[in-house]
């Protein structure tokens, strides 16, 4: 079924919507969250929380456009939250790691107007990106977006570890060259 069709019955109240949306983007949304979280009954559980946070922000929100991407980032959200909560006395170092390298290109939203510099600072990243080769693109989002790990990463673009290492490097330090040129304090 096409996503505009699922969004449709999103917006109806209908509730096959719910069944549509895990028949065509269950295995992916699950595959997101078990690289996050690590646990398939945690998974498959940010994975139902994610169908029931779609059917409360449809309406008014109308994701016909971008469904995969809609719920992409509930389920997302919803992963590292559960992990957070998973692991709140003993965090779990590959995303402490993760934080820490993206702390050092993008400073932490503190307060409200923060938070409106957030949204032009992801413009800002996204502006960056698409100055990127396709594969520098695709490392990047596999490591930031989808937390996968270098070895995943190294075997899913078929390179090896320490280039997936050297080139997110560059691409960390491109970014913070380019954040800065567009004077963002770092």
């Amino acid at each position: 079924m096409e996503d505009r069709a699922i969004v449709a019955l999103y917006l109806k109240r209908d509730e096959d919507a719910i069944a549509e949306s895990a028949l065509k983007y269950g295995a992916r949304l699950r595959s997101i969250s078990q690289g996050i979280v690590e646990d398939a009954p945690t998974a498959e559980e940010c994975e139902n929380d994610t169908y029931f946070e779609a059917w409360r922000r449809i309406p008014p929100h109308d994701p016909s456009e971008y469904l995969f991407a809609f719920l992409a980032r509930i389920i997302r959200n919803l992963s590292i939250d559960a992990l957070r909560r998973q692991n709140r006395l003993k965090r779990r170092a590959d995303v402490v790691q993760l934080s820490a390298e993206m702390e050092a290109c993008i400073p932490a939203p503190d307060d409200t107007a923060a938070r409106v510099e957030a949204l032009e600072l992801g413009k800002a990243v996204g502006r960056y990106l698409a100055t990127l080769s396709e594969e520098k693109r695709v490392l990047f989002v596999r490591r930031y977006w989808y937390l996968d790990s270098v070895p995943s990463i190294a075997e899913r673009m078929n390179m090896g570890q320490s280039r997936v290492k050297m080139t997110l490097f560059r691409v960390r330090a491109g970014l913070r060259e380019f954040l800065r040129k567009e004077r963002y304090d770092l």
